[in-house]
């Protein structure tokens, strides 16, 4: 008998979320396996009069988060979440982390355990037990299997179909063909890289060090300065990993495309080295820049060094990341921007 088609549901639709949209929506229409409608939850909203979800159903675009990119007329956006999981055999998560507790809960029960989710969220969530992955959360909450996929790609790019270095499409797609045969199984040659615990932090890390190389920027201090800021900020994430992650740390994966080829994409592109810089050049907080800038879309560093820092401090090892905390102290103690530089000078890596 053959196998029914596999239903997808993409759990988001920002940025990111409409990027892999058009990707997989794409895709699944030429493959037998897939059932050929995608649903997508779409966080309701009104825009120039109408709801967002009627909108992408007409005109077929995400005209807020994505503009100027058609999404497939097999993506159908749905406002209730309880909807747009039910019978789900594979969900890709893509909404900012604050919003994952929230939405699992919603989701419990109506996806079945033989599904499969598939997460391309950046962050930790600080918890009462200390920090903990967004897979973690939603294995726990949901009993699913979750594989996370990371690499250096800045949503736009995905959407005009340049090449991304850890290659989305495939990924997801073959993702997707093999999930039901072999699940648990790590594809070598996909880097898939969910057997590393820590692999996920590196997503999480960087959004911190391309806030100080956005800092950088503002105060015009040349590529050499932010550079330097890149190389430091990776030695923090490694040392971090080495510290907070259970099992070996192998430097190498730090190598591979979610490591350093990601720092580099976010230290240049990227939303929090944008607002880093307009926040030395304004003089406005962060949370008036996230809401001018942003659109709604949440910015990840500045709130990434806070938890870190939290942790940090309960350990007692604050002074072993100057560069983690001092982005942090700037941009919520009032620290004077300068102080970025003078973290790189005196940094316990020169001494």
């Amino acid at each position: 008998a053959m196998a029914a088609p596999l239903k997808v549901c993409i759990v988001g639709s920002g940025n990111w979320g409409s990027a892999i949209a058009r990707i997989v929506g794409n895709n699944v229409q030429s493959m037998q396996k897939f059932a050929s409608t995608v649903k997508m939850w779409v966080f309701e909203e009104i825009v120039n009069g109408k709801k967002l979800t009627e909108i992408v159903n007409t005109e077929h675009e995400n005209v807020k988060y994505l503009p100027g990119y058609k999404l497939p007329k097999n993506v159908v956006a749905i406002p209730e979440i309880e909807e747009a999981v039910q019978d789900a055999d594979l969900l890709v998560f893509v909404v900012p982390h604050q919003f994952i507790h929230k939405l699992c809960d919603q989701m419990v029960g109506r996806v079945s355990q033989k599904a499969l989710g598939i997460t391309l969220i950046k962050g930790v969530d600080e918890g009462p037990g200390g920090l903990k992955l967004i897979s973690d959360i939603i294995r726990e909450k949901m009993g699913i299997d979750v594989s996370v996929l990371m690499g250096a790609n800045i949503a736009n790019e995905v959407a005009a179909e340049k090449f991304c270095e850890s290659t989305i499409v495939s990924l997801i797609i073959d993702r997707l063909v093999v999930f039901q045969s072999l699940k648990n199984t790590v594809y070598q040659q996909l880097t898939v890289l969910d057997c590393f615990d820590w692999v996920r932090l590196l997503g999480t890390l960087k959004n911190i060090v391309a806030v100080g190389a956005g800092f950088c920027d503002g105060l015009c201090c040349g590529d050499n300065t932010k550079a330097a800021v890149i190389r430091l900020g990776l030695t923090e994430m490694i040392a971090f990993a080495k510290i907070f992650c259970k099992g070996p740390v192998s430097t190498a994966t730090f190598l591979e495309s979610c490591g350093v080829a990601d720092l580099v994409t976010t230290c240049y592109g990227g939303r929090n080295r944008k607002v880093a810089e307009a926040f030395v050049k304004t003089g406005k907080s962060i949370e008036e820049l996230e809401s001018e800038m942003l659109r709604g879309q949440k910015l990840q560093g500045p709130q990434t060094s806070a938890e870190v820092y939290h942790v940090l401090k309960q350990k007692g090892i604050v002074d072993k990341f100057p560069l983690f905390t001092a982005v942090y102290q700037i941009c919520y103690e009032g620290k004077p921007v300068q102080e970025m530089i003078s973290c790189l000078q005196s940094h316990p890596e020169h001494n």
